[in-house]
Protein backbone atom coordinates (compact mmCIF):
# COMPACT_ATOMS: atom_id res chain seq x y z
CA UNK A 1 0.00 0.00 0.00
CA UNK A 2 1.70 3.43 -1.00
CA UNK A 3 1.51 6.72 1.19
CA UNK A 4 2.11 9.91 0.93
CA UNK A 5 4.94 11.25 3.11
CA UNK A 6 5.15 14.50 1.93
CA UNK A 7 3.16 17.29 -0.71
CA UNK A 8 5.59 19.38 -2.73
CA UNK A 9 4.42 22.82 -3.97
CA UNK A 10 2.90 23.20 -6.66
CA UNK A 11 5.38 23.24 -9.52
CA UNK A 12 7.56 21.34 -8.29
CA UNK A 13 10.12 19.85 -10.49
CA UNK A 14 12.35 17.93 -9.25
CA UNK A 15 13.16 16.34 -6.11
CA UNK A 16 16.02 14.74 -4.32
CA UNK A 17 16.48 12.35 -1.08
CA UNK A 18 19.01 12.56 1.61
CA UNK A 19 19.37 9.17 3.12
CA UNK A 20 21.93 10.54 5.79
CA UNK A 21 19.47 13.37 7.27
CA UNK A 22 16.13 11.54 6.45
CA UNK A 23 15.49 15.05 4.54
CA UNK A 24 13.85 15.52 1.29
CA UNK A 25 14.52 18.53 -0.83
CA UNK A 26 12.32 19.67 -4.19
CA UNK A 27 12.73 22.57 -6.66
CA UNK A 28 10.24 24.48 -8.38
CA UNK A 29 9.39 26.04 -11.54
CA UNK A 30 9.72 28.88 -9.63
CA UNK A 31 13.62 28.45 -8.73
CA UNK A 32 12.35 27.71 -5.07
CA UNK A 33 13.89 25.11 -2.56
CA UNK A 34 12.13 23.46 -0.21
CA UNK A 35 13.50 21.28 2.68
CA UNK A 36 11.06 18.72 4.33
CA UNK A 37 12.39 16.90 7.49
CA UNK A 38 10.84 14.68 10.37
CA UNK A 39 10.18 16.70 13.28
CA UNK A 40 8.54 14.14 15.47
CA UNK A 41 10.93 11.20 15.39
CA UNK A 42 7.99 9.15 16.70
CA UNK A 43 5.85 9.44 13.24
CA UNK A 44 9.30 8.83 11.08
CA UNK A 45 6.83 8.78 7.85
CA UNK A 46 6.05 12.43 7.78
CA UNK A 47 7.92 14.88 6.13
CA UNK A 48 6.93 18.44 7.55
CA UNK A 49 8.89 21.58 5.28
CA UNK A 50 10.82 23.35 7.14
CA UNK A 51 12.76 25.90 4.74
CA UNK A 52 12.34 27.46 1.82
CA UNK A 53 14.75 29.83 -0.18
CA UNK A 54 14.88 31.31 -3.30
CA UNK A 55 17.93 29.85 -5.40
CA UNK A 56 17.05 31.20 -8.94
CA UNK A 57 14.47 33.21 -10.87
CA UNK A 58 14.84 30.09 -13.59
CA UNK A 59 13.29 26.96 -13.13
CA UNK A 60 15.13 24.05 -10.89
CA UNK A 61 16.16 21.10 -13.07
CA UNK A 62 18.07 18.87 -10.58
CA UNK A 63 18.36 18.74 -6.69
CA UNK A 64 21.98 16.69 -5.24
CA UNK A 65 22.93 16.83 -1.60
CA UNK A 66 26.29 17.15 -1.08
CA UNK A 67 28.52 14.18 1.12
CA UNK A 68 26.83 14.41 4.52
CA UNK A 69 30.48 14.24 6.11
CA UNK A 70 30.43 18.41 4.03
CA UNK A 71 27.74 19.23 6.11
CA UNK A 72 24.14 19.80 5.27
CA UNK A 73 24.13 21.63 1.36
CA UNK A 74 22.52 20.80 -1.68
CA UNK A 75 23.70 21.86 -5.30
CA UNK A 76 20.97 23.16 -7.61
CA UNK A 77 20.76 22.87 -11.51
CA UNK A 78 18.68 25.53 -13.27
CA UNK A 79 17.26 26.12 -16.72
CA UNK A 80 19.43 28.82 -17.37
CA UNK A 81 22.31 26.12 -17.39
CA UNK A 82 23.75 27.47 -13.83
CA UNK A 83 24.93 25.20 -10.64
CA UNK A 84 24.88 26.67 -7.30
CA UNK A 85 25.68 25.26 -3.65
CA UNK A 86 23.84 25.86 -0.97
CA UNK A 87 24.69 25.91 2.53
CA UNK A 88 22.39 25.54 5.54
CA UNK A 89 24.49 27.65 7.96
CA UNK A 90 23.73 29.58 11.20
CA UNK A 91 25.49 33.23 10.74
CA UNK A 92 26.02 35.88 13.74
CA UNK A 93 23.70 33.38 16.22
CA UNK A 94 20.39 33.47 14.19
CA UNK A 95 18.55 30.32 13.44
CA UNK A 96 19.53 27.82 10.44
CA UNK A 97 19.45 29.24 7.11
CA UNK A 98 20.52 28.51 3.17
CA UNK A 99 23.43 30.26 2.34
CA UNK A 100 25.40 30.44 -1.22
CA UNK A 101 28.16 29.22 -1.26
CA UNK A 102 29.37 29.12 -5.13
CA UNK A 103 28.41 29.01 -8.61
CA UNK A 104 29.82 27.80 -11.10
CA UNK A 105 28.14 28.91 -15.10
CA UNK A 106 29.65 29.13 -18.65
CA UNK A 107 28.69 31.26 -21.48
CA UNK A 108 29.67 28.15 -23.83
CA UNK A 109 27.48 25.55 -22.04
CA UNK A 110 24.96 24.42 -19.68
CA UNK A 111 25.08 22.17 -16.93
CA UNK A 112 23.41 19.27 -17.13
CA UNK A 113 24.06 16.83 -14.36
CA UNK A 114 26.88 17.35 -11.04
CA UNK A 115 27.13 14.26 -8.99
CA UNK A 116 30.04 14.13 -5.81
CA UNK A 117 32.27 11.42 -4.64
CA UNK A 118 34.93 10.60 -1.72
CA UNK A 119 38.21 10.18 -2.84
CA UNK A 120 41.39 9.82 -0.64
CA UNK A 121 41.97 13.20 -1.24
CA UNK A 122 38.71 14.45 -0.01
CA UNK A 123 35.48 15.41 -2.05
CA UNK A 124 35.16 15.52 -5.48
CA UNK A 125 32.38 16.78 -8.22
CA UNK A 126 31.75 15.65 -11.33
CA UNK A 127 29.73 17.92 -13.90
CA UNK A 128 28.45 17.25 -16.92
CA UNK A 129 27.74 20.14 -19.58
CA UNK A 130 25.77 20.71 -23.21
CA UNK A 131 28.85 20.43 -25.04
CA UNK A 132 30.20 17.56 -24.00
CA UNK A 133 32.58 18.12 -21.52
CA UNK A 134 32.96 16.52 -18.90
CA UNK A 135 34.80 18.99 -15.48
CA UNK A 136 35.69 17.30 -12.44
CA UNK A 137 36.47 19.79 -9.40
CA UNK A 138 38.51 19.43 -5.98
CA UNK A 139 37.32 20.58 -2.78
CA UNK A 140 40.31 22.33 -1.46
CA UNK A 141 39.60 22.37 2.09
CA UNK A 142 36.85 20.09 3.67
CA UNK A 143 35.36 22.84 5.63
CA UNK A 144 34.58 25.32 3.09
CA UNK A 145 32.35 24.59 0.05
CA UNK A 146 33.39 27.77 -1.54
CA UNK A 147 36.87 26.74 -1.89
CA UNK A 148 36.57 24.30 -5.37
CA UNK A 149 39.49 23.85 -7.68
CA UNK A 150 39.34 22.55 -11.38
CA UNK A 151 41.41 19.47 -11.87
CA UNK A 152 40.45 18.05 -15.07
CA UNK A 153 38.01 18.41 -17.66
CA UNK A 154 38.11 16.01 -20.95
CA UNK A 155 35.04 14.75 -22.99
CA UNK A 156 33.40 11.51 -22.92
CA UNK A 157 35.27 9.61 -25.78
CA UNK A 158 37.63 6.16 -25.47
CA UNK A 159 40.28 7.89 -28.09
CA UNK A 160 41.23 11.23 -26.39
CA UNK A 161 42.56 12.31 -29.85
CA UNK A 162 38.92 11.76 -31.40
CA UNK A 163 37.78 14.81 -33.61
CA UNK A 164 34.07 15.74 -33.79
CA UNK A 165 31.83 18.67 -35.10
CA UNK A 166 30.06 20.68 -32.00
CA UNK A 167 27.98 18.60 -29.68
CA UNK A 168 24.87 19.36 -28.87
CA UNK A 169 23.75 17.29 -25.57
CA UNK A 170 20.23 17.30 -24.25
CA UNK A 171 21.06 15.51 -21.05
CA UNK A 172 23.57 13.39 -19.22
CA UNK A 173 23.89 11.67 -16.25
CA UNK A 174 26.82 10.43 -13.49
CA UNK A 175 27.02 8.20 -10.77
CA UNK A 176 29.67 7.65 -8.58
CA UNK A 177 31.17 4.41 -7.61
CA UNK A 178 29.82 4.32 -3.86
CA UNK A 179 32.51 2.36 -2.62
CA UNK A 180 34.70 4.37 -0.43
CA UNK A 181 37.62 2.87 0.94
CA UNK A 182 41.31 4.15 1.70
CA UNK A 183 42.78 2.10 -1.01
CA UNK A 184 40.09 3.04 -3.74
CA UNK A 185 40.69 5.90 -6.41
CA UNK A 186 37.94 7.68 -7.66
CA UNK A 187 35.70 6.09 -10.81
CA UNK A 188 31.96 7.05 -11.72
CA UNK A 189 30.03 5.99 -14.92
CA UNK A 190 28.61 8.59 -17.44
CA UNK A 191 26.56 8.67 -20.78
CA UNK A 192 24.95 11.19 -22.54
CA UNK A 193 21.98 11.98 -24.92
CA UNK A 194 23.71 13.96 -27.61
CA UNK A 195 23.90 14.10 -31.16
CA UNK A 196 27.12 12.77 -31.21
CA UNK A 197 27.30 8.68 -31.05
CA UNK A 198 31.35 8.83 -29.98
CA UNK A 199 29.70 10.74 -26.65
CA UNK A 200 26.73 8.68 -25.87
CA UNK A 201 28.02 5.42 -24.76
CA UNK A 202 28.34 4.98 -21.11
CA UNK A 203 31.91 5.08 -19.92
CA UNK A 204 33.65 4.13 -16.26
CA UNK A 205 36.19 6.50 -15.53
CA UNK A 206 39.07 6.09 -12.59
CA UNK A 207 41.37 8.59 -11.54
CA UNK A 208 45.18 7.40 -12.18
CA UNK A 209 47.42 8.15 -9.20
CA UNK A 210 50.47 8.01 -10.63
CA UNK A 211 49.89 9.60 -13.87
CA UNK A 212 47.09 12.54 -11.99
CA UNK A 213 44.57 12.02 -15.06
CA UNK A 214 41.36 10.43 -15.73
CA UNK A 215 41.39 7.40 -17.80
CA UNK A 216 38.56 4.82 -19.51
CA UNK A 217 38.35 1.52 -18.27
CA UNK A 218 35.29 0.15 -19.38
CA UNK A 219 32.35 0.93 -22.17
CA UNK A 220 28.83 -0.06 -20.76
CA UNK A 221 27.58 -0.78 -24.55
CA UNK A 222 27.28 -3.55 -26.80
CA UNK A 223 28.98 -3.37 -30.33
CA UNK A 224 25.55 -2.28 -31.59
CA UNK A 225 24.21 0.12 -29.24
CA UNK A 226 27.48 2.05 -28.65
CA UNK A 227 25.73 5.07 -30.37
CA UNK A 228 22.89 5.04 -28.37
CA UNK A 229 21.44 8.19 -26.35
CA UNK A 230 21.99 7.33 -22.85
CA UNK A 231 19.38 8.65 -20.63
CA UNK A 232 20.34 7.84 -16.79
CA UNK A 233 22.69 5.34 -15.34
CA UNK A 234 22.89 4.16 -11.63
CA UNK A 235 26.03 2.63 -10.05
CA UNK A 236 24.82 0.14 -7.19
CA UNK A 237 26.25 -0.04 -3.58
CA UNK A 238 28.41 -2.88 -3.57
CA UNK A 239 27.72 -5.15 -0.45
CA UNK A 240 30.37 -7.65 -0.89
CA UNK A 241 29.85 -9.24 -4.53
CA UNK A 242 33.24 -10.00 -6.18
CA UNK A 243 31.89 -7.54 -9.15
CA UNK A 244 30.12 -4.25 -9.67
CA UNK A 245 26.37 -3.95 -10.88
CA UNK A 246 25.70 -0.81 -12.50
CA UNK A 247 22.23 -0.48 -14.82
CA UNK A 248 22.00 2.06 -17.79
CA UNK A 249 19.18 3.47 -19.39
CA UNK A 250 18.58 3.80 -23.19
CA UNK A 251 15.63 4.10 -25.68
CA UNK A 252 16.31 0.41 -25.53
CA UNK A 253 15.11 -0.39 -21.98
CA UNK A 254 17.29 -0.76 -18.72
CA UNK A 255 20.27 -2.81 -19.22
CA UNK A 256 21.71 -4.70 -16.38
CA UNK A 257 25.70 -4.71 -16.36
CA UNK A 258 28.75 -6.97 -14.46
CA UNK A 259 31.63 -5.10 -14.20
CA UNK A 260 34.68 -7.04 -12.83
CA UNK A 261 37.03 -5.59 -10.66
CA UNK A 262 40.67 -6.50 -11.85
CA UNK A 263 41.82 -4.79 -14.56
CA UNK A 264 43.67 -6.56 -17.48
CA UNK A 265 47.11 -5.95 -19.08
CA UNK A 266 45.73 -2.94 -21.11
CA UNK A 267 44.02 -1.58 -17.50
CA UNK A 268 40.28 -2.16 -19.10
CA UNK A 269 37.76 -4.08 -16.98
CA UNK A 270 35.91 -6.84 -17.98
CA UNK A 271 32.15 -5.87 -18.25
CA UNK A 272 29.33 -8.29 -19.49
CA UNK A 273 25.66 -7.11 -20.17
CA UNK A 274 23.57 -9.79 -17.63
CA UNK A 275 19.75 -8.62 -18.16
CA UNK A 276 18.07 -6.33 -20.60
CA UNK A 277 14.82 -4.63 -18.25
CA UNK A 278 11.59 -4.08 -20.40
CA UNK A 279 8.21 -2.61 -19.23
CA UNK A 280 7.97 1.02 -19.37
CA UNK A 281 5.88 2.88 -21.98
CA UNK A 282 8.28 5.27 -23.42
CA UNK A 283 11.24 6.34 -22.17
CA UNK A 284 13.01 5.87 -18.41
CA UNK A 285 14.60 8.70 -17.38
CA UNK A 286 15.49 7.95 -13.65
CA UNK A 287 16.85 5.03 -12.29
CA UNK A 288 18.41 4.41 -8.16
CA UNK A 289 19.68 1.92 -6.45
CA UNK A 290 18.44 1.14 -2.70
CA UNK A 291 20.75 1.06 0.03
CA UNK A 292 21.60 -2.27 -0.40
CA UNK A 293 22.29 -2.42 -4.11
CA UNK A 294 19.51 -5.07 -4.35
CA UNK A 295 16.33 -3.23 -5.79
CA UNK A 296 16.57 -0.58 -8.63
CA UNK A 297 14.05 1.81 -9.27
CA UNK A 298 13.12 3.52 -12.61
CA UNK A 299 10.72 5.61 -13.61
CA UNK A 300 10.05 8.08 -17.12
CA UNK A 301 7.88 9.39 -19.43
CA UNK A 302 4.74 6.91 -18.70
CA UNK A 303 4.70 8.10 -15.13
CA UNK A 304 5.10 4.52 -13.69
CA UNK A 305 7.16 3.45 -11.12
CA UNK A 306 8.70 0.11 -11.17
CA UNK A 307 11.19 -1.88 -8.72
CA UNK A 308 13.18 -4.55 -10.18
CA UNK A 309 14.82 -7.41 -8.44
CA UNK A 310 17.16 -10.38 -9.02
CA UNK A 311 16.07 -14.03 -7.78
CA UNK A 312 18.62 -15.94 -6.71
CA UNK A 313 19.23 -17.92 -10.43
CA UNK A 314 19.88 -13.62 -11.16
CA UNK A 315 16.87 -13.85 -13.24
CA UNK A 316 15.46 -9.82 -12.70
CA UNK A 317 12.03 -9.53 -13.16
CA UNK A 318 9.48 -6.39 -11.64
CA UNK A 319 8.66 -6.72 -8.24
CA UNK A 320 6.43 -4.06 -8.10
CA UNK A 321 4.82 -1.20 -9.91
CA UNK A 322 2.66 1.79 -9.37
CA UNK A 323 1.19 5.10 -11.38
CA UNK A 324 2.48 8.28 -10.37
CA UNK A 325 -0.61 10.88 -9.52
CA UNK A 326 -0.34 14.14 -10.89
Amino acid sequence: MEKSVATLDRGATCSSWNYCGQRLASGTVDGDVAVFDTRDPAASSSLTCISKFKVNEAAILKIVWVPPEYGDAVACISTDGSLSLWEEVVEDAQSLQWKLRNSFKSNSSQVLDVQFGVSTLGSRMVVACSDGRVKVYDLLDPLDLRNWQLQAEFHNVIDSVSTFGKASCLSASVSWNPKRGESQESSFVLGFNSNKPQLNSSKIWEFDLAHQRWLPVAELALPEDKGDQVYAVAWAPNIGRPYEVIAVATHKGIGIWHVGLAPDLNGWLSVEKVASLSGHEGEVWQIEWDTSGMTLASTGTDGMVKLWQSNLNGVWHDQAAFKLTP
